[in-house]
């Protein structure tokens, strides 16, 4: 990102956020934007193809609480005209540029020490140049969605994903102008994308408003990315979803997202993962979960049955006089964990009541209300015969 950049595009207003919004309503207001403005729901749209290019880039920006300090705190330096000249005074004038300025150099024509002594570092290694249009640059982060299978997402799977983002134009080879032709020096710079302003004692360089502080002026624009040199294109990419990973979770993969331009490094794919539900299991953390029904006899006499996994059944034993409720852990039949374990499996049991019953199951039934006449709910009995 140039100073260029940082001093002439307002970022927030591009998302629509106040100066103070949190990084919540950054991301909310992007999210909504990149929707909205996606070339995928607005084909042949060069406005909205326009607007999410300057979307993504003020969020790539605003997203990093470092950059975004940075930005801000190099608006609030020369966004509004600042370090104009004192009052009178003896002393040679300050002559600077904005691209010496945040790579800590400056020059001054008397007195001691150097005025980018009072800046340097504040940008870090992203300081501008006199031509840094023609630096490398980051490809910016792409959040996308997938929607997996119950299976899947346990297990871990790869799958195919086609992105749209903008990537170096295949026709002019990024450089913005017609095949055949190519950009020229700007007369008004001499190619050095800056120009200085005098005021005061001060001498100010700034980006050339003729070549907007590249450097060089395109007479013939390419027809496809129209002199930007950028162009959105879709593309196939295979990406290994993990194992255990959880719905609504956001994985990172590095280097998948948008490429970079001029040799940068390409940015991250940002993938919002969406689990479809299962028809036997659910999942609490690392662990799944499973409802089982018995029968009373089941519950009362106690069992051995046969529970399905997501690796094949297993025996589980339920002991005589289960109450329904009942949890029973079955160990490592869960989810992957990242320390290479797995969760367990966790087996909820629900004494099922029958909704008829034939004559001889009813008479059984009887027999054993009589011979079995223990109050299940004697606290509850003592509460009514006291109070009647």
């Amino acid at each position: 990102m140039s100073t260029k950049d940082f001093l002439e595009k307002d970022y927030y207003a591009a998302l629509g956020v106040a100066k103070d919004a949190s990084a919540q309503d950054i991301k909310k207001a992007y999210r909504k934007l990149a929707r909205e403005l996606h070339p995928d729901k607005n084909p042949g749209d060069s406005k909205a193809e326009a607007r999410f290019k300057e979307v993504s880039e003020a969020y790539d920006v605003l997203s990093d609480d470092k950059r975004r300090r940075e930005y801000d705190e190099a608006r609030s330096l020369f966004g509004a005209g600042g370090f104009r000249p004192g009052g009178g005074g003896g002393g040679g004038g300050v002559q600077f540029d904005l691209g010496d300025l945040f790579s800590g150099a400056g020059t001054r024509t008397g007195g001691a020490g150097g005025i980018g002594d009072l800046f340097g570092g504040l940008f870090g290694n992203r300081g501008a140049t006199r031509r840094g249009s023609g630096s490398p640059s980051r490809g910016a982060d792409v959040e996308t969605e997938v929607t997996l299978g119950f299976d899947e997402a346990v297990s871990g799977v790869t799958v195919p994903l086609q992105l749209a983002s903008p990537a170096s134009c295949r026709t002019c080879g990024g450089t913005g102008a017609r095949p055949g032709t190519a950009p020229r020096q700007c007369t008004a710079c001499l190619g050095t994308g800056l120009v200085t302003r005098n005021q005061g004692a001060f001498a100010f360089s700034e980006p050339c408003r003729e070549c907007r502080g590249s450097g060089q002026v395109i007479d013939d624009p390419c027809p496809d990315c129209r002199g930007t040199g950028v162009t959105t294109q879709s593309r196939t990419i295979t990406v290994k979803i993990p194992a255990g990973v959880r719905d609504g979770q956001q994985v990172r993969l590095a280097g998948k997202g948008a490429p970079g331009l001029r040799g940068g490094h390409a940015g991250d794919l940002l993938l919002r993962v969406h689990v479809q539900p299962h028809e036997l299991f659910g999942r609490s953390g690392d662990d799944l979960t499973l409802r089982l029904p018995i029968t009373f006899p089941e519950a009362a006499l106690g069992t051995t049955v046969r529970v399905p996994t997501l690796e094949g059944a297993v025996s589980l034993r339920i002991p005589a006089g289960t109450a329904t409720g009942r949890t029973f852990r079955v160990r490592g039949r869960g989810a992957p964990t990242r320390g290479g374990a797995s969760g367990d499996l966790l087996v909820t049991v629900d004494v099922a009541v029958p909704r008829a019953l034939g004559a001889e199951a009813r008479e059984a039934l009887e027999k054993y209300a009589a011979a079995q006449p223990d109050d299940p709910r004697p606290h509850i009995t003592r509460r009514v015969i006291g109070g009647a």
